[in-house]
């Protein structure tokens, strides 16, 4: 067993570090609200700290999963920062959907201090992580990731080591396109099967068995149809991700045809008051060009 920390109790966080304290670990926990680690301390029975050099202090692992670059880059190398305090030969894995610059840039502060940076975003939302099913894509080293590829079963049905520092968060990019391209198509499906005056869940029924169907369609599709989006991933950490996903086309030339309208179809739904409403009220966007 291990001794662990964690920086980060959010949605996501908060679940996969009680899975590692259940699995058996020494989890130390850091939150910027103390309350609620101390609140996962009680819930959990492992042990908080008030900021992330001391939770770093005690670990052989480092966990995180925060906001964006900026959060990342703060838990990190600022002041009270995780990187000032981490010994030699531990590893920090960051579990924040982020940019690979970032990730390159803190492998490389990492590696010059004596310890080792995997980059290891997720998918699989609250839920996953809740359930301990989330799929981990990752980059960096091969040793270092052998550490704690068993770590990160407690909280994964899968994951894999994509490439060098970056390669895991690039990943996630493919993942982040992939998804909100099959949201839109799903949204414009299940506003076409409404307005032909179809049963929009038994066409989902149907549909679902065969080449149209996805995650998506199976746990969004209905919802979608009875306008309920007080749930799941927000539109605002959409956005984050896709106009990261842009960036990065910026930077290697992709081009991102789709991906840059849909970028401002969630823009629309934000000025609809949608910031927090799950990525499937696309629809409602829809809906609301027909009134």
């Amino acid at each position: 067993m291990a001794k662990i920390s964690f920086l980060g109790l959010g949605v996501m966080g908060y679940p996969m570090a009680g899975h590692l304290q259940a699995a058996g670990h020494d989890v130390t926990v850091y939150n910027r609200t103390t309350a609620k680690a101390e609140s996962w301390a009680k819930e959990h029975g492992g042990a908080f700290a008030t900021s992330p050099a001391e939770a770093a202090s005690r670990a052989e692992v480092v966990f995180a999963c925060v906001g964006n670059d900026d959060d990342l880059r703060s838990i990190t190398t600022g002041e009270g920062g995780a990187f000032g305090s981490m010994a030699k030969g531990t590893v920090f894995v960051d579990h924040t959907t982020a940019s690979a610059e970032v990730a390159r840039e803190l492998y490389e502060v990492a590696q010059a201090k004596g310890f080792d940076f995997i980059d290891a975003p997720v998918s699989g939302g609250q839920a996953g992580a809740e359930n301990g099913v989330l799929t981990v894509m990752c980059g960096g080293d091969g040793a270092p990731y052998g550490r704690v590829e068993p770590l990160i079963d407690a909280f994964a049905k899968s994951c894999l080591l994509m490439g060098e520092s970056g390669a895991g968060q690039l990943t996630k990019m493919v993942n982040q396109i992939c998804i909100a391209g099959l949201l839109q198509g799903l949204s414009e499906g299940m506003h076409f099967a409404q307005k032909a005056g179809l049963d929009g869940k038994a066409v989902v029924d149907v549909i679902s068995k065969g080449a149209a169907g996805s995650w998506q369609m199976e746990n969004r599709g209905h919802t979608m149809l009875d306008d309920e989006f007080e749930f799941g991933f927000a539109v605002d950490w959409m956005r984050k991700d896709l106009g990261i996903c842009l960036g990065e086309a910026n930077n290697n030339g992709a081009s991102l045809p789709v991906t840059a309208q849909i970028d401002q179809f969630y823009k629309d739904v934000q000025n609809m008051g949608g910031n927090r409403w799950d990525t499937s009220s696309l629809v409602r966007r829809l809906r609301k060009l027909d009134n």
